[in-house]
């Protein structure tokens, strides 16, 4: 038996249980779904995606270190077994906390309880120019056109003979010096002293330059003194 209005224009089981809606699943969603399991609730789940990503191996999948498939998990597979939750593949427009709906690019949805666990998106600091010409490290997406975008430009540097242009397709700026950052700098440190003589004969390590840029000495790398000394 499906919902009809006033609970949901999105297809969802009739219930009589208070409703929690969840929006994301990423950590904090996912770990709160699996406390309410088999609990007197309905749990419906909505992400624009339909499958949960291990954030902090996205570095990994950015230099080629690892597959996507290593860090994704379909959402369905990860759910099976729970019989008060339903998932729905939606992107959240708006919240009407008036009427205690969710609006979603597949319809509405009335909660009894809402939890936001949407994550987080790259803050610029109004620095448009960056906006512009960079590209951010939130998910999935951001790590395989990071991928591409390294390799595209190796592959360039080793048919280049001009010196200036094969010094800008090796020299790779990132700016951040946080936990991703670091990491992303530090693995591609690792590939330009073990992989980059292998894989790219043409190109001479002492090319590949890699500048982390951070506006102040974060927490982070403060507790990685050695690690920022060995991407030198």
């Amino acid at each position: 038996m499906l919902d009809q209005c006033p609970h949901s224009t999105v297809c969802l089981p009739a219930t009589r249980m208070p409703r929690i809606v969840v929006v994301g699943a990423g950590f904090a969603g996912l770990n709160l779904i699996k406390k309410l399991r088999n609990k007197p609730v309905q749990v419906v789940l909505l992400d624009k995606n339909n499958f949960h990503q291990f954030q902090p191996l996205l570095y990994q999948v950015a230099i080629a270190g690892l597959e996507p498939d290593s860090i994704v998990s379909p959402v369905r597979k990860l759910f099976q077994g729970y019989k008060n939750l339903v998932y729905r593949m939606a992107e959240v427009v708006r919240v009407e906390p008036e009427t205690n709906r969710v609006f979603t690019d597949i319809g509405w949805v009335r909660y009894d309880y809402l939890v936001l666990a949407t994550g987080s998106r790259t803050n610029y600091y109004g620095l448009q120019d960056l906006e512009r010409n960079s590209v951010g490290l939130k998910g999935i997406r951001d790590a395989l056109d990071i991928r591409s975008w390294i390799l595209q430009n190796l592959e360039e540097a080793t048919i280049t003979c001009g010196p200036k242009e094969k010094d800008a397709l090796t020299n790779f700026v990132i700016v951040g010096g946080g936990p991703a950052g670091v990491e992303l700098a530090g693995a591609l440190a690792e590939f330009r002293r073990y992989l980059l003589n292998k894989d790219y004969p043409e190109i001479a390590t002492e090319w590949m330059k890699i500048y982390l840029v951070e506006a102040v000495l974060t927490a982070c790398c403060r507790r990685c003194p050695k690690r920022l000394r060995s991407m030198r």
